[in-house]
């Protein structure tokens, strides 16, 4: 199923205030800074949010290949067993954390009433491809097996937002070919998964809209600093051979941003593939709304879509 604008219509209103009062007193662009310098910028783009309440929070760490995995566990208020959410932060595999990803975490948590595990992996420079396919998909293991701990009811969603996108369906794939894990949906957020960056909308929506193309560029040359490497569907899983047998998907992307024809053109070859495959291209929005949905009524029905797919696919 697609749902995609038919034609362009302006920003929407949140965003179109939210860009004015930023170009009155702009920042640093992420391709000037440091990747240690754009993790802080980015953490204080996106603060910890404790006003979103759920039933617990806690840190807790899973054996990884490169030593512990720090997790953040959110659980829903009320009794279990709950579905499980992995959730795999966005941020260009470079920059990003659990406080990064903190209040789309309870706002998931709350509203789809499922537990959320989210997922501290290793970034790139520092741990360049595949560190951290391999972290999330150690955790995904990990969670498949301490489902008693977590008060899960046995059913595991893969999600994220941009390159959390790209590793949820990436460790999704990897779990339909190893039949080590049965992922029962993905939920998809403006996901990476074309390292080509040869759509359309790389062109129409380069910059001035959050996400730039050029920033798209830092990142993989961070993440996978050999171009013929990006090609791999481990890190571009558009090119993968088969993507039958896949779970369930929900894309989300938006007018405004440069990942947007890549998401739809992934959720066609989903359901090419024979897979359910449902993608919402919201027009006036751009890059990363999730993170907006408590403030700007725009991004709201995207999360709550989000949540409704959870509860349909993690219920017992």
């Amino acid at each position: 199923m697609s749902t995609e604008s038919s034609e362009n219509q302006g920003l929407a209103p949140e965003y179109a205030a939210m860009f004015a009062q930023l170009a009155e007193a702009p920042g640093p662009a992420i391709v000037d800074l440091s990747p240690a310098d754009a993790r802080v910028m980015y953490r204080a783009m996106r603060p910890v949010n404790p006003d979103i309440e759920v039933g617990n929070v806690r840190n807790a760490t899973c054996p990884g290949p490169g030593g512990n995995i720090p997790l953040r566990i959110y659980t829903p208020k009320g009794s279990g067993p709950f579905g499980v959410l992995l959730n795999f932060h966005g941020g260009g595999w470079v920059i990003g954390d659990l406080d990064t990803s903190d209040a789309v975490c309870r706002d998931i948590c709350k509203t789809a009433n499922v537990v959320v595990v989210s997922v501290d992996y290793r970034l790139a420079p520092e741990h360049p491809q595949p560190a951290a396919v391999d972290d999330c998909y150690a955790a995904t293991e990990w969670v498949a097996a301490n489902m008693e701990e977590l008060e899960g009811n046995g059913r595991i969603a893969v999600g994220g937002e941009s390159a959390g996108g790209n590793l949820a369906t990436v460790v999704a794939l990897k779990a339909r070919s190893d039949m080590t894990v049965n992922v029962a949906f993905q939920l998809l957020a403006y996901p990476v998964v074309d390292a080509s960056m040869s759509h359309p909308s790389y062109t129409e929506n380069a910059e001035g809209y959050l996400l730039e193309t050029k920033t798209m560029h830092w990142f993989w040359d961070h993440y996978c600093p050999d171009g013929r490497q990006r090609k791999h569907p481990d890190l571009s899983p558009a090119n993968a051979n088969d993507l039958s047998g896949m779970p369930p998907a929900l894309i989300l992307t938006a007018q405004f941003d440069p990942l947007r024809d890549e998401g739809n053109a992934y959720a066609k070859a989903l359901t090419a593939a024979g897979n359910d495959a449902e993608v919402v291209c919201y027009p006036g929005l751009v890059h990363d709304f999730l993170a907006t949905a408590q403030m700007f009524e725009a991004s709201r029905p995207g999360l709550e879509l989000a949540c409704e797919h959870l509860r349909k696919h993690l219920r017992d």
